[in-house]
């Protein structure tokens, strides 16, 4: 460890050579990507290493965190030109490319990645790096025919035009390349840094929350946490809570985002009768408080594709939470003390419930261990650091 900080002091030398990055996204709101690099670029600020970002954005809509970027000393620059009219859009990139004279092309946004690349024709750029965030492949097209045609093609102007392909864990990598065997030095997985002051510094005053939720003190808490929509399916979530209150009538479901789902989340709740027993928070910015406070964590993804990551599943164990999760959950961000369960889907929201009772009988997770096993791994900010620095070097 004490290798890695030396490192970074290195890199906060004055006669470091800082190179200027580009990196594209939809825009600096609440999305997983962006939320995760402000934070690689906060902590860089923090330990004195200096970085030269710019971050494009592809939507004109401003989004809440574009002052924290700003005031760690990014740039934020929206595009003049809605992606939907292409050439033109194209034609703008590509003169900022030009105009701002970029070292680095940082693409975040997986196959659709090709179209930046494909603006960054003939600038002289040192690195274009695609970076993978999600294993479902989209093409945003409202076209079935369409993306089934331009997909192929989109991979494999990435796969050639790219220095640098990048995933967030082996599975996202490996189903972007498609088959294809990594090359050494240009394939390769980063992951996620993951900041664990907030659930360190966290009071748990679990009695206290309860109170605020106007729940019995003794509640057994499920979290589902996260966007409320189908590829997260918040639902069956609903259908484990109702099984789990047959035998432990304490359990309640807490409901921490939003989305299309929360409707269907509250109607379905409605149904089962367990309208006393779920609570919808929507969207929290202290999210590390409230699952300091729980006792399960439950993500029933689908099991295909399989989650990108899967960041919050690295937070519920910093919590100390027990977690149930589905097969649709790799094992890269499972840490060594992690105390979970993985349920196929498929065989129904009894063998959920039986497996959240089990948990249950054992002691919970201790923070203090997770956040130290977090040390030790890829996650640790430190290192995260210093690998997203590497890919630009």
């Amino acid at each position: 460890m004490f290798r890695d900080i030396a490192e970074l002091s290195c890199l906060a030398d004055p006669q470091t050579t800082i190179l200027k990055v580009l990196h594209v996204v939809e825009n600096l709101d609440r999305g997983a990507v962006e939320n995760w690099l402000l934070r690689m670029l906060e902590h860089a600020r923090n330990r004195g290493v200096p970085i030269d970002w710019t971050f494009y954005c592809i939507l004109e809509e401003s989004g809440e965190s574009e002052s924290r970027a700003e005031a760690s000393g990014a740039r934020v620059v929206h595009s003049p030109v809605p992606l939907a009219r292409k050439a033109e859009f194209i034609r703008a990139f590509h003169q900022a490319l030009r105009r701002d004279g970029y070292d680095i092309l940082h693409c975040h946004h997986d196959l659709l990645s090709a179209v930046y690349l494909m603006a960054s024709v003939a600038i002289p750029l040192r690195r274009r790096i695609v970076h993978v965030h999600n294993a479902d492949e989209c093409v945003p097209t409202g076209s079935r025919m369409k993306q089934d045609l331009l997909r192929e093609p989109m991979r494999q102007m990435c796969l050639r035009m790219a220095d640098r392909i990048v995933g967030i864990s082996n599975h996202t990598l490996d189903t972007f390349l498609a088959g294809r065997t990594r090359r050494p030095e240009r394939d390769s997985v980063h992951y996620y840094g993951v900041d664990p002051t907030p659930f360190a510094n966290s009071p748990a005053d679990r009695a206290s929350f309860r109170r605020q939720l106007h729940l019995a003190e003794d509640a057994r808490i499920l979290l589902f946490a996260g966007r409320m929509v189908p590829e997260k399916n918040p639902m069956f979530a609903v259908e484990v809570l109702d099984k789990l209150c047959r035998t432990e009538p304490r359990a309640v479901g807490l409901f921490a985002g939003s989305g299309s789902e929360v409707q269907h989340v509250l109607d379905r709740a409605r149904e089962l009768g367990l309208e006393k027993s779920v609570r919808l928070l929507g969207w929290r910015i202290d999210l590390p408080e409230i699952m300091c406070c729980c006792d399960w964590f439950i993500l029933p993804h689908p099991e295909h594709p399989v989650e990108g990551f899967g960041l919050a599943v690295v937070e519920a164990q910093l919590a100390g939470l027990r977690m149930l999760v589905s097969p649709g959950i790799s094992d890269d961000p499972l840490l060594p003390t992690a105390s979970f369960r993985r349920i196929p889907l498929s065989d129904g929201a009894d063998a959920w419930a039986q497996a959240a009772m089990e948990l249950f009988e054992v002691s919970a997770p201790s923070r203090d261990t997770a956040i130290a096993a977090l040390k030790d791994s890829p996650m640790d900010m430190d290192r995260a650091l210093q690998g997203l620095l590497q890919l630009h070097a």
